[in-house]
């Protein structure tokens, strides 16, 4: 069984059948890339320089674009080596690394979503406690945790991934290394691996996506029993932005599962498209999602575009 194990590098796989392709895909891949950066940069550059958007809500919106940042970051380097130089070869601990960082990240951008939600709660449903529940110390305390519960819940698998030799077959299905795909070339049990991931999204994504639904029925509870119907168009309409960012992220999530789960006899280049969506979709639009329906961001685009006009 030993003669099968080798140290030698990962290797990262772009697009089977369609490597003529990969140039121009990476062209495609790169104006998405930089309309990410570009996007989710002015958003905190926004927040950071307007102090009109120096509110709770807005500090938890510049913690998801810097989350959306740090995933795009993590995963461009290996994306464009791949399709754009055919550098495939990555280094055991480049690998369990990157997978450290998309996995930790992805956990937190649930997090996120779900603090998001709690502060949509409190300022409807309890409007005259917000500005004492959310204080600037609380507000860097919560983002403080929801940074730590990602960053330390990833480190058993991860530590785990990096002490297992690997077949000499290193070959990975992505531009980017998951966990659920390393695992896979492991000469080792697993058995670890394998059950410590389904614990882990119980807690995480599945019962953060519990809370949120259960926050919005909460604040719909609420909404309703206001008498104006205008009244409960301008409530609602606070939340917009969220609901529209939580179902991008987990529609994403959930495509991405079922396909991984059932998908056996799908091709294999639909997993590989699924893993990019749920990777470059939310970051891509989540800017774009709050641009368009929070006043407040549009006031601010206009603002840095009138005074670069003069």
């Amino acid at each position: 069984m030993w003669s099968n194990i080798s140290a030698a590098p990962f290797l990262l796989t772009g697009f089977p059948g369609l490597e003529i392709f990969h140039p121009w895909i990476s062209v495609s891949f790169f104006v998405i890339y930089v309309s990410i950066l570009l996007s989710n940069g002015t958003l905190l550059f926004l927040i950071r320089e307007d102090h009109t958007l120096h509110e709770p809500m807005y500090y938890f919106l510049a913690i998801l674009a810097a989350t959306d940042l740090g995933v795009t970051l993590t995963t461009m380097s290996t994306v464009l080596g791949v399709l754009w130089l055919d550098h495939r070869a990555i280094s055991h601990g480049a690998c369990h690394f990157q997978s450290y960082l998309i996995h930790s990240l992805s956990v937190v951008e649930s997090g996120v979503l779900l603090v998001m939600a709690y502060d949509r709660f409190i300022a409807i449903c309890n409007p005259l406690r917000y500005t004492s529940i959310f204080t600037i110390a609380k507000v860097m305390k919560i983002g403080l945790g929801v940074l730590i519960r990602g960053f330390i819940l990833i480190v058993p698998i991860i530590t785990t991934l990096s002490g297992f030799p690997y077949y000499k077959s290193h070959v990975l299905s992505h531009a980017f290394c998951l966990h659920q795909d390393v695992i896979k070339l492991a000469c080792a049990d697993i058995t670890f691996n394998r059950l410590y991931p389904i614990v882990l999204v119980s807690l995480t994504s599945f019962l953060d996506s519990v809370l949120i639904l259960t926050s919005y029925i909460l604040i719909l509870n609420s909404v309703m029993r206001i008498a104006s119907v205008e009244e409960q168009a301008k409530a609602l309409n606070t939340c917009v932005s969220h609901i529209s960012c939580v179902l991008v992220f987990y529609v994403t999530v959930t495509g991405l599962t079922l396909i991984h789960r059932f998908g056996q006899y799908v091709p294999h280049v639909v997993h590989i498209i699924m893993s990019y969506i749920y990777f470059l979709f939310p970051p891509f639009m989540n800017p774009i999602i709050y641009s368009i329906k929070t006043k407040q961001i549009r006031n601010g685009i206009n603002r840095l575009l009138s005074f670069h006009k003069i």
